[in-house]
């Protein structure tokens, strides 16, 4: 026999809300875009020691990634 704790069922019902459901259908675009991070321009591991540095090569990396999209966009328009 499974005992649940109240989290374990609070989140069992929420999960049958509509809410979740529109937020789950979302969750994949969030996911392709860490895969994005993570994969494709080594976000996975740290470059450098200390907190300083691996807030940079965050900082980097997403702005990085938000000027690929931007000229995808403005190339789109073209």
């Amino acid at each position: 026999i499974t005992i649940k704790s109240t989290e374990h069922l609070d989140q069992e019902a929420f999960q049958e809300t509509e809410r979740f459901k529109t937020l789950a259908k979302n969750r994949y675009k969030i996911e392709a875009k860490n895969s994005e991070l993570k994969h494709g321009h080594g976000f996975e591991t740290a470059k450098s020691s200390g907190l300083f540095g691996m807030e940079i090569q965050g900082a980097t990396t997403i702005f990085a990634v938000n000027l690929k999209r931007i000229i995808k966009l403005l190339n789109e328009k073209e």
